[in-house]
């Protein structure tokens, strides 16, 4: 497995709208090997034509390239700033943590901070209060007036955190969705012969509402979309067995349904079969909340078969994100034997 690739994306800031870094990493790796060209929203679309003749089928395959994070939205006279937050953070996630702010001039170190009175001089109702997002702040131990002459209002702020492996586990701060794109770079990259036009679309703006997708999927018109994504691997202490969502370990997860989507039956069992013809090892997923780009895009032009395959991923949207090396190979692996086998598929109902 290339790790250094890995690194370099799950490292590179990029949150909704700003995800330059992880695009130029996708042209770099997919540039000999597909046709690339993007969109207005972002999106990054490498296209590998099939061998097939005649009206060759269109599959897309979505990998979203931003994190969440936050944007500056105001800085003080003291030099502090105020964040808007970008995509699905939990508050209770946040305390303590050490940031990037990404000004113009190159990154400053910053403290996310909580603006509360210490522990000893909380009354009893306060402590019971939990975390709200309107209350955290960034020091970067600047004045005001420094600050407001080197930081800008909507610069991006990322967590600070570099990826680091323990046993056979992945951390960092964006295996949310980075992990995903580079299944996807190493599966077109794994991929023999195909008949099937391949739009690998490194989408954007995914984390405030599937937009990135949805502009590609419109003007792509796919026969067939798969998205990449992590879901919940809930296989912690404290947590019921049906409510583990996957397991680390145990390969790569083939959804059955989300909020967002109901996955192709079809599909759904053409992934499976590929996963036990090739004795790649898998689990079935079913999401109660959350979505992918696969529901963005499924409604479009009177309806497209919509696929997720996913990636087990422990800790989701904390700067912990971890995901187990044995499950990315084995995604890697499947979805490179799908844009292979994908010209077989029949997925009317």
């Amino acid at each position: 497995m290339n790790l250094e690739l890995l690194k370099e994306l799950v490292e590179a800031p990029g949150v909704s709208g700003q995800e330059d870094q992880i695009r130029t990493i996708v042209r770099r790796e997919l540039s000999k090997s597909t046709t690339i060209t993007s969109d207005s929203m972002g999106n990054v679309i490498c296209l590998k034509k099939g061998k097939g003749k005649g009206d060759r089928k269109k599959l897309m395959i979505a990998a979203h390239t931003d994190e969440i994070g936050f944007i500056v939205k105001h800085i003080d006279d003291k030099g502090f700033l105020r964040l808007q937050h970008l995509g699905g953070w939990d508050p209770r996630q946040m305390c303590s943590q050490r940031v990037l702010v990404h000004a113009k001039k190159g990154p400053l170190h910053g403290v996310l901070g909580y603006s509360t009175k210490p522990a000893h001089l909380l009354t009893e109702a306060e402590k019971n209060e939990g975390p709200k997002m309107a209350n955290f702040f960034v020091d970067v131990g600047l004045t005001g007036e420094e600050a407001k002459a080197q930081i800008h209002l909507g610069d991006q702020v990322t967590m600070d955190r570099q990826l680091i492996r323990t046993g056979s586990h992945l951390t960092s701060k964006a295996m949310d969705d980075r992990v995903a794109v580079f299944v996807m770079i190493e599966a077109i990259k794994a991929t023999k012969s195909h008949e099937v036009d391949v739009y690998a679309v490194a989408t954007s703006q995914e984390e405030i509402g599937l937009r990135g997708a949805a502009s590609a999927g419109w003007s792509i018109q796919p026969d067939v979309v798969v998205a990449i994504d992590i879901t919940l691997a809930n296989d912690i202490p404290g947590i019921p067995d049906q409510d583990q969502i996957t397991r680390l370990g145990d390969g790569a997860a083939i959804k059955i349904m989300d909020s967002s989507l109901i996955c192709n039956p079809k599909i759904v069992a053409h992934f499976r079969r590929l996963a036990e013809k090739n004795k790649i090892k898998h689990q079935m997923e079913i999401l109660s909340l959350g979505g992918t780009d696969a529901g963005g895009i499924q409604r479009l032009h009177g309806g497209i078969p919509a696929f997720t395959l996913s990636i087990p991923t422990r800790y989701v949207h904390t700067v912990n994100e971890t995901v187990d090396a044995g499950d990315v190979q084995a995604c890697i692996d499947l979805m490179a034997r799908y844009i292979e086998d994908a010209h077989t598929g029949e997925y009317e109902l």
